[in-house]
């Protein structure tokens, strides 16, 4: 099962989108410095993560995070949790 994920930078307020089939290893990736655009944004933390069926519908999740509409969504639940 594929999951959608939500990190945000634990200095800065910046948000990364991502999809993966293991959270736990892709987070730890993250804050090991191994992805391009997360590395110089350490450490991370997770603040949202969503169950996806298939690759192509975490794909089509993540796309909707990443847009505008998508990014007010966010917001909103979060602010609300």
């Amino acid at each position: 099962m594929y999951k959608v994920y939500v990190i945000k930078s634990v200095r800065r307020h910046n948000r990364y989108v991502g999809s993966t089939e293991d959270v736990e290893k892709r987070i730890a990736e993250h804050n090991a410095g191994k992805c391009r655009y997360t590395k110089g944004r350490l450490p991370w933390k997770l603040i949202h993560l969503e169950s996806c069926h298939s690759r192509s519908e975490a794909m089509q999740k993540e796309k909707f995070l990443k847009s505008g509409q998508g990014r007010k969504w966010l917001d909103k639940i979060l602010s609300n949790s």
